[in-house]
């Protein structure tokens, strides 16, 4: 009995080692490593990146995990090993039983973890699955208060860390991206028409805050006019009369191109400003190289630019532009949607509708319910979305 009882602690010593040491290399995994390894198809990689979405709670849980397994192996040892000796020997086992512990369960695998950090945070994955939710769910017990006076030596990073983790996300996920998806799509594009008036290209770019607008001749984009070129001209007697007079040529882009490859493209020669075609060739929007820095380092405003939200609260939903992007909504809602289908949310609504829809419009995908608020002509504007469940039926 007494040799079971010892080999049982012995388990639960080795199961704490693996813990310790595998919540120690997780943490010190970057997500972006672990998403690139996991299309390579690394095993355990894809349950670790998921595991980082919440990084903050993967060594409190794993602590209190590793902890419980330790005490109790070593109360296990303990009582097997002190009966029937003397005090003194009692002791000297007790002091041993605690080395060990120490030195098995937390000193030797948090240097395992720290060596081999991806090696072992893949193995692992289901084990710290499963210790994660264990050690999470014993931490809700504890009062709120107490949470924050927890100090782990391996609990997330600091805001520089996680500031630069977000950044080599957004680089990965750049690296992926194609143009249409961070382009300005046609209706949203400001334009003018190639004769129209030096005096109306001024009070344009004025109202709208555009030093360069794209410039059209039946329908489509025949080049640009960069506002500094007419500073110079303005209080010039022959000044220019009509946008013809200034207009400059213009880059135009496939939609499907990558969009790391543009912005190297754009930098090298100096573009500011390209027009994105379609397959057919028609003019499917527009791309700035302020577009393409914004998806990587996120929103860029000056005092100039107006904040405007996309997505805003309506009750028991939400208001939502439809230029809102699919990935947008999924994460204010926590509906899982297919982005590979569908860039906005214009573009779902259009995807189960198969057709124009009409104002009132009621659609449904998953648990969401999507109503349009607003169309502007053939294209839609504005959608309400809510929850199933928390509307009645309409």
């Amino acid at each position: 009995m007494m040799v079971a009882v010892l080999l049982v602690a012995v388990a639960l010593l080795l199961l704490a080692f693996w813990i310790r040491a595998a919540g120690t290399a997780v943490t010190r995994v970057p997500r972006a490593d672990a998403l690139r390894d996991a299309s390579d198809g690394a095993k355990g990689a894809e349950a670790v990146a998921g595991m980082l979405d919440e990084r903050e709670v993967i060594s409190p849980a794993v602590g209190v995990v590793a902890s419980a397994l330790l005490i109790l192996s070593s109360v296990l040892a303990t009582a097997v090993l002190v009966v029937g000796q003397s005090s003194g020997v009692a002791l000297l086992y007790a002091l041993g039983v605690g080395g060990a512990a120490l030195l098995v369960g937390d000193l030797v695998p948090r240097r395992l973890g720290r060596l081999k950090p991806r090696s072992v945070a893949y193995r692992s994955a289901r084990l710290l699955r499963l210790s994660v939710r264990l050690g999470r769910w014993a931490n809700d017990l504890l009062p709120e208060s107490e949470h924050g006076d927890d100090h782990y030596d391996d609990a997330g990073e600091d805001e520089a860390d996680e500031h630069e983790r977000e950044l080599i996300d957004s680089v990965l996920e750049f690296s992926e991206t194609i143009v249409r998806e961070v382009m300005t799509p046609r209706p949203d594009m400001v334009t003018i028409p190639v004769t129209a008036p030096i005096e109306r290209l001024i009070e344009l770019s004025t109202e709208e805050g555009h030093s360069r607008l794209p410039v059209i001749s039946n329908g489509d984009v025949v080049g640009q006019v960069i506002m500094m070129d007419l500073l110079s001209v303005l209080t010039d007697e022959n000044r220019p009369r009509t946008v013809a007079q200034v207009m400059r040529p213009v880059e135009f882009v496939p939609e499907t191109k990558r969009a790391s490859s543009l912005l190297a493209e754009m930098q090298e020669s100096h573009t500011h400003q390209v027009i994105v075609v379609d397959e057919y060739g028609d003019v499917a929007g527009l791309v700035t190289i302020e577009d393409l820095l914004e998806e990587l380092v996120g929103e860029i405003a000056d005092e100039t630019d107006l904040e405007e939200s996309l997505i805003s609260r309506s009750g028991d939903g939400w208001d939502v532009d439809a230029r809102l992007s699919v990935d947008d909504l999924v994460k204010a809602t926590g509906v899982e949607l297919p982005d590979e289908e569908w860039d906005t949310v214009g573009g779902l609504v259009l995807g189960l509708a198969e057709r124009i829809p009409e104002e009132g419009e009621v659609f449904t995908h998953e648990q969401l319910i999507l109503r349009v608020s607003r169309m502007q002509g053939r294209r839609v504007s504005e959608v309400n979305v809510t929850l199933a469940g928390r509307i009645e039926a309409v």
